[in-house]
């Protein structure tokens, strides 16, 4: 019986370990890895090197080799865009935090096709387009400078005027940022894809929606009888403010069934979604900490009492409520001009109250010993 028993027993056990093992490795299959990303470049400064750099596809190393100087420019470019989307986002639950000497910058948060990862895009996108124009325009590049094609005469509202200046090379700015931005995504043929390279194209017609004319007077006393004029861009807050917009009316989409493009969402929807931010798949609510979907939480975030927007206490805080401290405030008053030519003020102390999110109440089986 103790044999039979045994052998029965070791029968069972193969099926058994082979359905795990299975498991395990499907696990591994489709899991969704944290990939690193070219967004890192921001964090290297000027150790840019271009085998060493996290994220980078074949094609985006080949341009790095090709053009070095150009990857210090979108160095500093992803420095200023990633300070733009937390602009942008400092009041909301989700503040675009990034990872201390992570590769892929944002961490988990951006597996998810929702609609912070199409901001997150298109705002990269866009801030590639406006490093490297402005880097031509400025002559810290050897493969481009102005646009040379703004010659000649030409009229606006006000009249007539010359081309001349040094016009941004938007155009030069915009082909170098598709090239680079989109080759990890023309990999691939998925939703995923699709949305980021829609959200990419985005982000850079965006920074060419907002060039402005500037124009320089020529005539006697200053009059502008004569003007010589350029094509420049603007400030870049312009740019994060419309993506910013965009991200509030973003549209929910589902790949087509032959993979080669978008089908919204909402059936009542008429208009076009050329212009508009996309997605995929819901938002978490970024209440809590949840290592698995990369939301941090909201416990500690200083929140505004009196406001019923995404900032106030009650929506930052998810109804857990709030903490309020009291902190002494160092301010400069009394400011009195002395000739010449300063302005000296006075240190004023005041006391304030600052209010924090509590944290989530831990479930009462997690204090039982």
């Amino acid at each position: 019986m103790g044999i039979r028993h045994g052998t029965k027993i070791q029968h069972h056990s193969k099926p058994i370990h082979k359905i795990y093992f299975t498991f395990i490795l499907l696990l591994l299959i489709f899991t969704p890895r944290v990939d690193s990303s070219w967004w890192y470049i921001g964090a290297l400064g000027a150790r840019v090197i271009c085998d060493n750099i996290p994220g980078l596809v074949n094609k985006q190393r080949q341009l790095c080799q090709r053009h070095p100087d150009l990857m210090q420019s979108i160095g500093e470019g992803a420095k200023e865009w990633i300070k733009e989307c937390q602009h942008q986002f400092r009041n909301h639950r989700w503040n675009c935090s990034t990872l201390e000497r992570d590769h892929t910058v944002f961490g988990r948060v951006m597996l998810r096709s929702s609609q912070e990862a199409a901001f997150v895009y298109a705002i990269s996108s866009a801030g590639v387009v406006y490093a490297i124009t402005r880097a031509c325009s400025v002559g810290e590049l050897k493969i481009c400078n102005c646009d040379g094609h703004k010659r000649g005469q030409a009229s606006d509202d006000k009249g007539n005027f010359d081309w001349g200046g040094c016009s941004d090379n938007i155009n030069y700015g915009i082909k170098f940022a598709k090239a680079f931005v989109d080759a990890r995504e023309r990999m691939v043929k998925d939703a995923r894809a699709l949305m980021n390279l829609h959200n990419n194209r985005c982000g850079r017609m965006a920074v060419k929606r907002f060039m402005k004319l500037e124009c320089k007077c020529h005539g006697v006393s200053g009059s502008c009888s004569l003007r010589t004029c350029w094509l420049a861009m603007s400030d870049f807050r312009r740019t994060g403010d419309y993506l910013r917009k965009k991200y509030n009316t973003a549209i929910e989409v589902t790949m087509n069934q032959d993979g080669t493009g978008f089908t919204v969402a909402d059936r009542d929807f008429k208009g076009s979604t050329r212009n508009e931010l996309v997605y995929v798949e819901n938002s978490p609510d970024y209440c809590l900490m949840d290592r698995a979907a990369g939301s941090l939480g909201t416990s500690g975030r200083v929140c505004n009492k009196s406001s019923r927007g995404t900032d106030g206490c009650e929506v930052m805080c998810c109804g857990r409520g709030y903490d309020t401290m009291r902190v002494k405030r160092v301010t400069k008053c009394e400011c009195k001009f002395k000739w010449c030519c300063a302005v000296e003020c006075k240190d004023c102390e005041d006391m304030v109250d600052i209010h924090t999110c509590k944290p989530h109440k831990r479930p009462d089986w997690l204090d039982i010993t």
